[in-house]
Protein backbone atom coordinates (compact mmCIF):
# COMPACT_ATOMS: atom_id res chain seq x y z
CA UNK A 1 0.00 0.00 0.00
CA UNK A 2 1.28 3.46 -0.85
CA UNK A 3 2.22 5.71 2.00
CA UNK A 4 0.75 9.25 1.99
CA UNK A 5 4.02 10.60 1.08
CA UNK A 6 3.93 9.19 -2.33
CA UNK A 7 -0.22 11.11 -2.84
CA UNK A 8 -1.28 14.12 -3.77
CA UNK A 9 -5.05 14.00 -3.57
CA UNK A 10 -6.98 10.70 -2.17
CA UNK A 11 -10.81 10.38 -2.67
CA UNK A 12 -12.90 7.66 -0.45
CA UNK A 13 -16.79 7.01 -0.87
CA UNK A 14 -17.16 10.53 -2.17
CA UNK A 15 -20.90 11.36 -3.30
CA UNK A 16 -22.75 14.28 -4.11
CA UNK A 17 -26.28 14.34 -3.97
CA UNK A 18 -28.66 17.52 -5.18
CA UNK A 19 -32.92 18.44 -4.92
CA UNK A 20 -34.45 18.82 -7.82
CA UNK A 21 -37.92 20.62 -7.89
CA UNK A 22 -40.75 19.85 -10.24
CA UNK A 23 -43.46 22.31 -10.18
CA UNK A 24 -46.77 20.87 -11.74
CA UNK A 25 -47.36 24.15 -13.48
CA UNK A 26 -45.82 26.85 -15.20
CA UNK A 27 -46.22 30.52 -14.11
CA UNK A 28 -45.78 32.85 -16.95
CA UNK A 29 -46.28 35.78 -14.73
CA UNK A 30 -45.75 37.42 -11.68
CA UNK A 31 -49.90 37.84 -10.98
CA UNK A 32 -50.43 34.09 -12.41
CA UNK A 33 -47.67 32.50 -9.38
CA UNK A 34 -49.33 34.88 -6.56
CA UNK A 35 -52.71 34.21 -7.52
CA UNK A 36 -51.67 30.15 -7.89
CA UNK A 37 -50.10 30.39 -4.26
CA UNK A 38 -53.63 32.01 -3.10
CA UNK A 39 -55.78 29.39 -4.21
CA UNK A 40 -53.23 26.19 -3.15
CA UNK A 41 -51.34 27.58 -0.20
CA UNK A 42 -50.00 23.93 0.92
CA UNK A 43 -48.92 22.71 -2.08
CA UNK A 44 -45.38 22.01 -2.67
CA UNK A 45 -43.48 20.79 -5.47
CA UNK A 46 -42.86 17.38 -5.91
CA UNK A 47 -38.80 16.98 -5.16
CA UNK A 48 -36.49 13.97 -6.59
CA UNK A 49 -33.02 13.33 -5.73
CA UNK A 50 -29.88 13.58 -7.94
CA UNK A 51 -26.76 11.77 -7.57
CA UNK A 52 -23.78 13.95 -9.63
CA UNK A 53 -21.43 11.94 -7.95
CA UNK A 54 -21.73 8.53 -6.30
CA UNK A 55 -19.34 6.38 -4.29
CA UNK A 56 -16.61 7.61 -6.33
CA UNK A 57 -12.94 6.18 -4.75
CA UNK A 58 -8.85 7.32 -6.65
CA UNK A 59 -5.80 7.74 -5.54
CA UNK A 60 -3.64 10.28 -7.40
CA UNK A 61 -0.07 10.34 -6.86
CA UNK A 62 2.22 13.55 -6.73
CA UNK A 63 3.54 14.83 -9.76
CA UNK A 64 1.09 12.71 -11.77
CA UNK A 65 -0.50 15.02 -13.96
CA UNK A 66 -4.27 13.34 -14.78
CA UNK A 67 -6.84 14.26 -17.46
CA UNK A 68 -10.34 13.90 -16.06
CA UNK A 69 -12.60 12.83 -19.10
CA UNK A 70 -16.67 11.73 -19.24
CA UNK A 71 -19.63 12.87 -21.31
CA UNK A 72 -21.59 16.31 -20.25
CA UNK A 73 -23.63 15.52 -17.28
CA UNK A 74 -20.78 12.84 -15.82
CA UNK A 75 -19.93 14.82 -12.79
CA UNK A 76 -16.45 16.36 -13.42
CA UNK A 77 -16.96 19.88 -12.07
CA UNK A 78 -18.93 18.30 -9.05
CA UNK A 79 -15.80 16.66 -8.29
CA UNK A 80 -13.28 19.36 -9.37
CA UNK A 81 -15.73 22.36 -7.12
CA UNK A 82 -15.28 19.59 -4.40
CA UNK A 83 -12.18 18.97 -4.52
CA UNK A 84 -11.39 22.83 -4.77
CA UNK A 85 -13.56 23.32 -1.62
CA UNK A 86 -15.91 25.39 -3.49
CA UNK A 87 -18.85 22.84 -2.40
CA UNK A 88 -19.03 19.96 0.64
CA UNK A 89 -20.11 16.28 -0.76
CA UNK A 90 -22.97 14.54 0.87
CA UNK A 91 -20.94 11.84 2.32
CA UNK A 92 -17.09 10.21 1.99
CA UNK A 93 -14.03 12.12 2.07
CA UNK A 94 -11.20 13.69 0.44
CA UNK A 95 -7.60 14.36 1.47
CA UNK A 96 -5.25 16.60 -0.47
CA UNK A 97 -1.92 16.62 0.41
CA UNK A 98 -0.54 19.99 -0.95
CA UNK A 99 -1.64 23.53 -1.43
CA UNK A 100 -3.95 23.62 -3.97
CA UNK A 101 -4.86 25.87 -6.51
CA UNK A 102 -8.08 25.93 -9.08
CA UNK A 103 -8.88 27.33 -12.78
CA UNK A 104 -12.25 26.61 -12.87
CA UNK A 105 -13.71 29.45 -14.33
CA UNK A 106 -11.19 32.02 -15.87
CA UNK A 107 -11.87 35.69 -14.84
CA UNK A 108 -13.84 35.46 -11.50
CA UNK A 109 -13.38 37.93 -9.33
CA UNK A 110 -11.85 40.53 -11.88
CA UNK A 111 -13.68 43.78 -10.75
CA UNK A 112 -14.16 45.89 -13.94
CA UNK A 113 -13.68 49.47 -12.09
CA UNK A 114 -10.26 48.23 -11.58
CA UNK A 115 -7.11 48.36 -13.30
CA UNK A 116 -5.54 45.89 -14.60
CA UNK A 117 -2.99 46.49 -12.52
CA UNK A 118 -5.15 46.26 -9.26
CA UNK A 119 -7.20 43.44 -10.65
CA UNK A 120 -4.17 41.07 -10.76
CA UNK A 121 -3.29 41.48 -6.76
CA UNK A 122 -7.06 41.52 -6.52
CA UNK A 123 -7.78 38.32 -8.33
CA UNK A 124 -4.29 36.84 -6.91
CA UNK A 125 -5.29 36.82 -3.74
CA UNK A 126 -9.02 35.61 -4.39
CA UNK A 127 -6.68 32.41 -5.62
CA UNK A 128 -5.09 32.12 -3.00
CA UNK A 129 -1.37 33.81 -3.55
CA UNK A 130 0.26 36.04 -1.44
CA UNK A 131 1.22 39.28 -2.26
CA UNK A 132 4.75 38.69 -2.74
CA UNK A 133 4.34 35.42 -4.72
CA UNK A 134 2.00 38.02 -6.84
CA UNK A 135 4.74 40.58 -6.57
CA UNK A 136 7.32 37.72 -7.89
CA UNK A 137 5.14 36.82 -10.68
CA UNK A 138 4.14 39.79 -11.41
CA UNK A 139 6.43 40.69 -14.60
CA UNK A 140 5.31 37.36 -15.80
CA UNK A 141 2.06 37.59 -15.63
CA UNK A 142 1.79 41.04 -17.57
CA UNK A 143 4.42 39.53 -20.25
CA UNK A 144 1.92 36.55 -20.77
CA UNK A 145 -0.99 38.55 -21.02
CA UNK A 146 0.61 41.34 -23.11
CA UNK A 147 -0.97 44.28 -21.67
CA UNK A 148 1.19 46.04 -20.30
CA UNK A 149 -0.12 49.23 -22.22
CA UNK A 150 -3.35 48.75 -19.97
CA UNK A 151 -1.99 48.12 -17.15
CA UNK A 152 -3.44 51.24 -15.37
CA UNK A 153 -6.86 51.24 -17.51
CA UNK A 154 -10.25 49.74 -15.77
CA UNK A 155 -10.71 46.62 -17.64
CA UNK A 156 -14.29 47.24 -18.06
CA UNK A 157 -12.09 49.19 -21.33
CA UNK A 158 -10.55 45.79 -22.14
CA UNK A 159 -11.42 43.76 -25.30
CA UNK A 160 -13.18 40.54 -24.14
CA UNK A 161 -9.55 39.03 -25.40
CA UNK A 162 -7.53 41.09 -23.25
CA UNK A 163 -9.34 40.60 -20.10
CA UNK A 164 -9.18 36.54 -20.58
CA UNK A 165 -5.19 36.79 -21.58
CA UNK A 166 -5.42 38.71 -18.47
CA UNK A 167 -7.45 36.26 -16.44
CA UNK A 168 -5.56 33.11 -17.22
CA UNK A 169 -2.08 34.74 -16.81
CA UNK A 170 -3.16 35.71 -13.23
CA UNK A 171 -4.55 32.12 -12.66
CA UNK A 172 -1.52 29.73 -15.04
CA UNK A 173 1.18 31.47 -12.22
CA UNK A 174 -0.08 30.17 -9.27
CA UNK A 175 2.33 28.57 -7.26
CA UNK A 176 0.80 25.25 -5.77
CA UNK A 177 1.20 21.71 -5.30
CA UNK A 178 -1.88 20.70 -6.63
CA UNK A 179 -3.26 22.33 -9.84
CA UNK A 180 -6.95 22.11 -10.89
CA UNK A 181 -7.55 23.18 -14.30
CA UNK A 182 -11.32 23.18 -16.17
CA UNK A 183 -11.71 23.42 -19.93
CA UNK A 184 -9.62 26.77 -20.20
CA UNK A 185 -8.04 26.09 -23.09
CA UNK A 186 -11.27 26.72 -24.77
CA UNK A 187 -11.08 30.25 -24.19
CA UNK A 188 -9.56 32.62 -26.55
CA UNK A 189 -8.71 32.62 -30.39
CA UNK A 190 -6.92 30.09 -31.69
CA UNK A 191 -3.04 31.70 -31.19
CA UNK A 192 -4.19 32.50 -27.23
CA UNK A 193 -5.39 28.72 -27.15
CA UNK A 194 -1.51 27.80 -28.24
CA UNK A 195 -0.28 29.90 -25.55
CA UNK A 196 -2.38 28.36 -23.09
CA UNK A 197 -1.43 24.74 -24.13
CA UNK A 198 2.44 25.74 -23.74
CA UNK A 199 1.83 27.59 -20.71
CA UNK A 200 0.16 24.11 -19.39
CA UNK A 201 2.43 22.03 -20.80
CA UNK A 202 5.05 23.53 -18.75
CA UNK A 203 3.23 23.00 -15.32
CA UNK A 204 2.63 19.56 -16.54
CA UNK A 205 6.58 18.94 -16.81
CA UNK A 206 7.28 21.09 -13.82
CA UNK A 207 6.47 18.34 -11.14
CA UNK A 208 3.33 19.40 -9.62
CA UNK A 209 0.44 17.31 -9.58
CA UNK A 210 -2.59 18.61 -12.54
CA UNK A 211 -6.25 17.61 -12.60
CA UNK A 212 -7.34 18.66 -15.82
CA UNK A 213 -10.88 18.15 -17.64
CA UNK A 214 -11.50 18.98 -21.12
CA UNK A 215 -13.27 17.85 -23.86
CA UNK A 216 -10.50 17.93 -26.58
CA UNK A 217 -8.79 14.75 -26.48
CA UNK A 218 -6.11 15.83 -28.12
CA UNK A 219 -4.81 18.29 -25.26
CA UNK A 220 -5.32 15.40 -23.15
CA UNK A 221 -3.15 13.39 -25.09
CA UNK A 222 -0.54 15.92 -25.31
CA UNK A 223 -0.38 17.06 -21.53
CA UNK A 224 -1.59 13.93 -19.51
CA UNK A 225 -0.13 10.72 -18.48
CA UNK A 226 -3.54 9.05 -17.03
CA UNK A 227 -6.42 9.48 -17.53
CA UNK A 228 -9.75 9.07 -14.73
CA UNK A 229 -13.33 9.19 -16.66
CA UNK A 230 -16.23 9.66 -14.85
CA UNK A 231 -19.52 7.82 -16.18
CA UNK A 232 -23.03 8.58 -14.81
CA UNK A 233 -21.61 9.84 -11.23
CA UNK A 234 -19.11 7.03 -10.78
CA UNK A 235 -15.61 5.94 -11.97
CA UNK A 236 -15.82 4.55 -15.30
CA UNK A 237 -12.15 4.05 -16.06
CA UNK A 238 -8.81 4.90 -14.57
CA UNK A 239 -5.20 4.14 -15.94
CA UNK A 240 -3.58 5.28 -19.16
CA UNK A 241 -4.15 7.77 -21.44
CA UNK A 242 -4.79 5.72 -24.38
CA UNK A 243 -7.11 3.34 -23.18
CA UNK A 244 -9.07 6.05 -21.41
CA UNK A 245 -9.46 7.95 -24.29
CA UNK A 246 -10.65 4.69 -26.45
CA UNK A 247 -12.75 4.49 -24.07
CA UNK A 248 -14.22 8.21 -23.91
CA UNK A 249 -14.91 7.76 -27.28
CA UNK A 250 -16.48 4.73 -27.16
CA UNK A 251 -18.68 6.31 -24.68
CA UNK A 252 -19.77 9.17 -26.30
CA UNK A 253 -20.48 7.66 -29.54
CA UNK A 254 -17.64 9.76 -31.83
CA UNK A 255 -15.67 6.45 -32.69
CA UNK A 256 -15.26 5.35 -35.83
CA UNK A 257 -18.39 4.06 -37.91
CA UNK A 258 -18.14 0.95 -40.20
CA UNK A 259 -17.35 0.96 -43.43
CA UNK A 260 -19.65 1.66 -46.39
CA UNK A 261 -20.89 5.28 -45.32
CA UNK A 262 -24.34 6.11 -47.86
CA UNK A 263 -24.86 10.06 -48.38
CA UNK A 264 -27.14 11.89 -45.93
CA UNK A 265 -27.34 15.41 -44.98
CA UNK A 266 -24.16 16.51 -43.42
CA UNK A 267 -22.22 19.99 -43.28
CA UNK A 268 -21.76 21.11 -46.67
CA UNK A 269 -23.36 23.27 -49.36
CA UNK A 270 -24.30 19.91 -51.10
CA UNK A 271 -23.91 20.39 -54.99
CA UNK A 272 -21.63 17.13 -54.54
CA UNK A 273 -22.10 14.24 -51.81
CA UNK A 274 -20.00 11.56 -51.04
CA UNK A 275 -22.79 8.56 -51.38
CA UNK A 276 -19.71 5.56 -50.48
CA UNK A 277 -16.83 5.25 -48.78
CA UNK A 278 -14.68 1.98 -47.40
CA UNK A 279 -11.15 1.04 -46.80
CA UNK A 280 -9.79 -2.01 -49.47
CA UNK A 281 -8.92 -3.48 -46.48
CA UNK A 282 -9.72 -3.86 -42.24
CA UNK A 283 -6.08 -4.20 -41.93
CA UNK A 284 -2.91 -3.05 -43.33
CA UNK A 285 0.29 -3.62 -42.32
CA UNK A 286 2.24 -0.52 -41.55
CA UNK A 287 4.48 -0.91 -44.82
CA UNK A 288 1.31 -1.44 -47.14
CA UNK A 289 -0.27 0.94 -49.73
CA UNK A 290 -3.00 2.20 -47.50
CA UNK A 291 -6.43 2.18 -50.09
CA UNK A 292 -9.59 4.09 -49.56
CA UNK A 293 -12.46 4.01 -52.13
CA UNK A 294 -15.04 6.40 -52.59
CA UNK A 295 -17.82 7.77 -54.91
CA UNK A 296 -18.91 11.06 -55.54
CA UNK A 297 -22.63 12.21 -57.13
CA UNK A 298 -23.44 15.76 -57.88
CA UNK A 299 -26.97 17.02 -56.44
CA UNK A 300 -27.11 20.38 -57.62
CA UNK A 301 -25.98 22.76 -60.26
CA UNK A 302 -21.86 22.61 -61.45
CA UNK A 303 -19.59 24.57 -59.46
CA UNK A 304 -16.39 24.74 -61.78
CA UNK A 305 -13.12 22.42 -60.40
CA UNK A 306 -13.21 20.89 -56.98
CA UNK A 307 -10.89 19.21 -55.38
CA UNK A 308 -11.01 16.61 -52.36
CA UNK A 309 -9.47 16.07 -49.27
CA UNK A 310 -8.75 13.74 -45.82
CA UNK A 311 -8.20 13.70 -42.85
CA UNK A 312 -6.46 11.05 -40.74
CA UNK A 313 -6.61 10.81 -37.32
CA UNK A 314 -5.77 7.78 -34.16
CA UNK A 315 -8.25 6.33 -31.73
CA UNK A 316 -7.09 8.91 -29.83
CA UNK A 317 -8.73 11.76 -32.05
CA UNK A 318 -5.15 13.29 -32.62
CA UNK A 319 -4.71 14.44 -36.65
CA UNK A 320 -1.97 12.03 -38.09
CA UNK A 321 -1.91 13.41 -41.96
CA UNK A 322 -3.82 15.38 -44.11
CA UNK A 323 -4.63 13.97 -48.07
CA UNK A 324 -5.42 17.34 -50.45
CA UNK A 325 -5.78 16.38 -53.92
CA UNK A 326 -4.74 19.59 -54.97
CA UNK A 327 -1.07 19.19 -53.98
CA UNK A 328 -0.21 16.25 -56.10
CA UNK A 329 -2.47 18.29 -58.75
CA UNK A 330 -5.43 16.83 -58.63
CA UNK A 331 -8.78 18.93 -59.66
CA UNK A 332 -12.49 17.78 -60.29
CA UNK A 333 -14.49 19.59 -63.29
CA UNK A 334 -18.52 19.19 -63.06
CA UNK A 335 -19.05 15.57 -64.35
CA UNK A 336 -21.94 13.95 -62.28
CA UNK A 337 -20.37 11.08 -60.62
CA UNK A 338 -17.18 10.02 -59.91
CA UNK A 339 -15.37 6.91 -58.17
CA UNK A 340 -12.00 7.23 -57.13
CA UNK A 341 -8.88 6.16 -54.53
CA UNK A 342 -6.71 7.85 -52.10
CA UNK A 343 -3.53 5.56 -51.58
CA UNK A 344 -0.63 6.71 -48.97
CA UNK A 345 2.11 5.34 -48.72
CA UNK A 346 3.98 7.09 -46.28
CA UNK A 347 4.11 7.81 -43.25
CA UNK A 348 3.88 4.37 -42.08
CA UNK A 349 1.09 4.57 -39.22
CA UNK A 350 2.18 2.95 -35.73
CA UNK A 351 -0.51 0.02 -34.82
CA UNK A 352 -3.47 0.70 -34.00
CA UNK A 353 -6.98 1.97 -35.05
CA UNK A 354 -7.33 5.17 -37.66
CA UNK A 355 -10.16 6.66 -39.26
CA UNK A 356 -10.62 9.27 -42.29
CA UNK A 357 -12.66 12.21 -42.58
CA UNK A 358 -13.53 13.17 -46.11
CA UNK A 359 -14.07 16.47 -47.58
CA UNK A 360 -15.36 18.07 -50.99
CA UNK A 361 -14.14 21.53 -51.43
CA UNK A 362 -14.36 24.56 -53.82
CA UNK A 363 -13.18 27.54 -53.30
CA UNK A 364 -16.44 29.09 -51.47
CA UNK A 365 -15.46 26.38 -48.97
CA UNK A 366 -16.88 23.25 -48.51
CA UNK A 367 -18.95 21.26 -50.49
CA UNK A 368 -19.27 18.11 -47.97
CA UNK A 369 -17.82 16.47 -45.15
CA UNK A 370 -18.30 12.98 -44.31
CA UNK A 371 -16.95 12.47 -40.73
CA UNK A 372 -16.00 8.75 -39.97
CA UNK A 373 -16.12 8.07 -43.47
CA UNK A 374 -14.39 4.84 -42.63
CA UNK A 375 -12.11 3.05 -40.34
CA UNK A 376 -9.09 0.75 -40.51
CA UNK A 377 -6.41 -0.99 -38.30
CA UNK A 378 -2.37 -0.87 -38.79
CA UNK A 379 -0.88 -4.38 -37.67
CA UNK A 380 1.54 -4.71 -34.88
CA UNK A 381 4.38 -6.15 -37.59
CA UNK A 382 7.05 -3.30 -37.83
CA UNK A 383 9.04 -2.73 -40.82
CA UNK A 384 12.13 -3.09 -38.66
CA UNK A 385 14.91 -5.65 -38.93
CA UNK A 386 15.36 -6.19 -35.28
CA UNK A 387 13.25 -6.44 -32.84
CA UNK A 388 13.13 -4.30 -29.47
CA UNK A 389 11.24 -3.42 -26.48
CA UNK A 390 8.09 -0.83 -26.74
CA UNK A 391 9.85 1.95 -25.53
CA UNK A 392 11.70 1.92 -28.79
CA UNK A 393 8.61 3.33 -30.85
CA UNK A 394 6.11 4.35 -28.37
CA UNK A 395 6.80 8.36 -28.51
CA UNK A 396 5.29 9.97 -31.62
CA UNK A 397 2.59 9.02 -34.17
CA UNK A 398 3.87 7.20 -36.88
CA UNK A 399 6.90 4.81 -37.77
CA UNK A 400 9.96 6.91 -39.53
CA UNK A 401 11.69 4.97 -42.36
CA UNK A 402 15.50 5.79 -41.50
CA UNK A 403 18.97 4.86 -40.69
CA UNK A 404 22.02 5.49 -38.53
CA UNK A 405 25.51 6.00 -39.71
CA UNK A 406 28.32 5.94 -36.78
CA UNK A 407 31.84 5.25 -37.22
CA UNK A 408 34.10 3.87 -34.78
CA UNK A 409 36.78 6.94 -34.52
CA UNK A 410 39.36 5.20 -33.33
CA UNK A 411 39.18 1.79 -35.64
CA UNK A 412 39.31 4.44 -38.51
CA UNK A 413 42.85 5.77 -37.26
CA UNK A 414 41.03 9.17 -36.93
CA UNK A 415 39.97 9.38 -33.40
CA UNK A 416 40.07 13.26 -33.50
CA UNK A 417 37.21 13.29 -35.84
CA UNK A 418 34.74 12.76 -32.71
CA UNK A 419 35.79 15.93 -31.41
CA UNK A 420 35.03 18.10 -34.86
CA UNK A 421 38.93 17.58 -36.04
CA UNK A 422 39.05 15.80 -39.12
CA UNK A 423 42.73 16.36 -39.98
Amino acid sequence: MQSPSDIAVSVRGLSKAYTIAHHGQKHVTLAEQMLSRLRRPFQRAATETFWALKDVEFDIKKGDVVGIIGRNGAGKSTLLKILSRITEPTTGEIRLYGRIGSLLEVGTGFHPELTGRENIYLNGQILGMRRKEIDKQFDAIVDFAGVEKFLDTPVKRYSSGMYVRLAFAVAAHLESEILIVDEVLAVGDGEFQKRCLGKMKDVATSGRTVLFVSHSMQAVSTLCDKTLMLHEGGVGFSGGVRDGVSRYLDATGTTFCQPGVTGATRPGSGEYRFVFAEAARACFDPVDDKIVRFAIRRQGNPLGQIYVSALMTNAMGIAVAQFDSRLVGTWLSDAGAYAGELCFRSPWPKPGAYQMDLYICAAGGIIDRLDAACRFEVSDRLPYPFASSSDGYQLGTVLPDFSWQIMNCEASGNPDYALGDSR
